[in-house]
């Protein structure tokens, strides 16, 4: 799934560590997303969302290959 989670955070000033600490996770899984090698499960999309003030859909776009 494609996302757009590595640039904001960088417009945040964030590092991936910050960002985990924000959402409860680990720094491999923002690596992981970011990289986008793992898809989030729902509620930590739902919280990457809230951390960003966007949506989902903001942030994910379905993979159409």
């Amino acid at each position: 799934m494609k996302n757009d989670v590595r640039r904001r955070r960088t417009e945040k000033g964030w590092a991936q560590s910050e960002l985990a600490e924000r959402i409860d996770v680990t720094r491999l899984t923002i690596i992981s997303i970011e990289k986008e090698r793992f898809d989030p499960s729902l509620p930590v999309a739902f919280r990457l969302a809230a951390a960003f003030d966007c949506t989902i859909e903001e942030l994910f776009e379905p993979d159409t290959n």
